[in-house]
């Protein structure tokens, strides 16, 4: 979202800092030309480097080995897809009946194949009126692979502002919006937006703010009894660097695997212990004998109910005299 263009157009004359992540080709550019060298990773996951590219800036350099992994596994099953197109067409070529010809048709067949999935530029192709015949760019796809695992975040903070390991999880905090955002088009219903003029969309949007601050901050103080990691302290300890992927803590996994809290109690997704405690209920009893006044009663909670109430810091009787 943070392009070179809303940087330059709205981020900054604003006096706002940022944080965004190079693209692809940017960080090729670095390491072409050296500002970014491939060795500071032989000891460490994270570095701050400086380019004439981005003067006043600050670079963090970072490498994943999980991250790395994964994009080897990935070029490679595009790779193979990729071959089996190809060995489709140069079967084609080859066949004792109606065999494909034509130097035209072949070559649009191949590059059609070629870019289904981006991966054309680590083959070589020879293509002739009769034949066809294709082998992996080992050179490109050894090339391409030394940058594997690696991603250069930017950001005009100062150096006495955030430290290079909180840029990188100041970056990773991005998770939350998109949780965020999710949150907005499931449990939320922002869409459809039923309204056409400006101020009553704005006011649609302004009251799903409003609900999703508040389904967060509930959400935080029913850790506790939610699959959600209520030890974050513990996590962050054992997590040996930022780049690391997040882990979850111990007793969120002890929580996870038996489905009990501490307390012996059912852990329960957000959603689920709603409606849970929706089955609590004003009830108006009006007694069959006329001379008796009616009352009203609510729901004694379970010991489920309780405790989220007390952690809530409500009564479940609020509201009711």
């Amino acid at each position: 979202m943070l392009t070179a263009a809303r940087l330059r157009e709205d981020v900054r004359p604003e006096g706002l800092d940022w944080i965004t992540a190079l693209r692809a080709p940017q960080v090729k550019k670095l390491a072409r030309s050296g500002d970014l060298q491939l060795t500071l990773f032989d000891v460490q996951d994270l570095a701050e480097i400086t380019s004439p590219d981005f003067p006043g800036e600050r670079l963090v350099a970072c490498m994943n080995p999980f991250l790395e992994a994964e994009r080897a596994r990935k070029r490679e099953s595009l790779l193979a897809a990729t071959e089996a197109d190809l060995a489709k067409i140069a079967a084609a070529c080859a066949r004792a009946r109606r065999p494909l010809r034509g130097q035209d048709k072949i070559a649009v067949r191949a590059d059609r194949a070629l870019k289904r999935r981006k991966v054309g530029k680590h083959f070589t192709t020879d293509t002739g009126e009769d034949h066809f015949s294709y082998a992996r760019n080992q050179d490109s796809i050894t090339a391409e692979a030394k940058l594997d695992g690696i991603y250069v975040l930017r950001t005009s903070v100062q150096a006495g502002d955030l430290e290079p390991a909180q840029v990188v999880t100041s970056y990773k905090a991005l998770a939350q919006v998109e949780r965020a955002f999710r949150a907005f088009n499931t449990d939320l219903d922002i869409r459809p937006i039923r309204h056409r003029t400006e101020d009553r969309v704005r006011a649609h949007v302004f009251l799903r703010m409003i609900s999703y601050y508040i389904t967060w901050h509930m959400q935080a103080r029913l850790a506790p009894v939610l699959f959600t990691d209520d030890d974050k302290s513990a996590a962050r300890a054992a997590r040996p660097s930022p780049v690391a992927p997040a882990a979850r803590s111990p007793k969120a996994l002890a929580k996870a695997a038996a489905k009990r809290t501490g307390d012996d109690l059912p852990v329960h997704s957000f959603a689920s212990l709603l409606t849970d405690l929706a089955t609590i209920c004003l009830n108006t009893i009006t007694p069959a004998d006329p001379a008796l006044p009616g009352f009203r009663l609510v729901t004694t909670p379970t010991a489920v109910q309780r405790h989220a109430f007390d952690l809530l810091g409500v009564s479940h009787r609020l509201g009711v005299a």
